[in-house]
């Protein structure tokens, strides 16, 4: 029995311009034509086209199917085990972007609402990369501390976030004058300034003892958009990232050879 391209068409769910186009690919010829010319597809036809929506269905590639069809040393179970192999790579893959996006949900709420005219005048040029802060969520998801400055910056009314930037933009203030006027790294001014920052944190978002500052301040170093949210680009100077990040080690040494992080707290 034969069927015509509209007839194959309702079949299978697809355009008859979808089969004109399996036919110029090679991929599937009606094996006859009506004494109109009219293509004419047989049964054998109908299995073909289910193969081929059966493989696109998975996400092969055409010409991947025609070397399927046309090369009989091509295994097709081991291309399906293949094709398995992608897909289940790429669920997990949509799996961690639907995370990301619950995680970018969860950083949007954070905050207090404000204009613009007054988040520049709370946040100046500081500037919230929402990239940068959904992979922080997502990395210590797990953190107590991530979910507890993640909770206290949530918490944080506009006043609050007045008087935190206030006292981030003084301390930078003073990191840039050290910087500028070639204090060491691991002096004493840049050290203090380090457990200024250290104190700061303690102090608006969660506890921050030397070793979580130290991976901190490896980031700064790292990622670009990490030292940003703490000096502006427009305030940085070249090395002043790999500076402030020794600082912060140095201060952590120094307190591992001397006064505990509760002690310093405590002053």
């Amino acid at each position: 029995m034969s069927y015509s391209v509209g007839q194959v068409s309702a079949f299978a769910g697809v355009t008859v311009r979808t089969l004109h186009h399996y036919d110029k690919a090679g991929l599937l010829s009606p094996s006859d034509r009506s004494h109109a010319g009219y293509r004419l597809y047989s049964e054998a036809d109908l299995v073909r086209l289910q193969q081929i929506l059966f493989y696109r269905e998975l996400g092969f590639s055409l010409d991947e199917i025609a070397a399927i069809f046309k090369d009989p040393q091509v295994n097709p179970l081991e291309r399906l085990r293949a094709r398995q192999r992608q897909l289940s790579e790429e669920i997990a893959r949509l799996q961690r972007l639907a995370e990301v996006a619950e995680r970018a949900i969860e950083v949007q709420k954070t905050g207090v609402s404000l204009t613009p005219q007054e988040r520049f005048e709370v946040f100046g040029e500081i500037t919230f990369d929402l990239s940068y802060a959904t992979e922080a969520e997502l990395k210590w998801a797990h953190s107590q501390g991530q979910r507890e400055a993640m909770a206290r910056a949530t918490a944080h009314t506009k006043e609050d976030w007045r008087r935190l930037m206030g006292e981030a933009a003084a301390w930078r203030a003073e990191l840039l004058a050290a910087f500028d006027e070639g204090e060491p790294s691991d002096g004493e001014r840049a050290m203090d300034l380090a457990e200024e920052h250290r104190l700061h944190i303690s102090r608006w978002f969660t506890s921050c003892p030397p070793d979580m500052h130290r991976r901190i301040a490896d980031d700064f170093v790292a990622d670009p958009r990490a030292f940003a949210l703490v000096v502006p680009p427009s305030q940085q100077r070249p090395g002043l990232a790999a500076y402030t990040c020794k600082a912060v080690h140095a201060n952590a040494a120094r307190h591992a050879g001397g006064r505990t992080d509760s002690e310093e707290e405590g002053r």
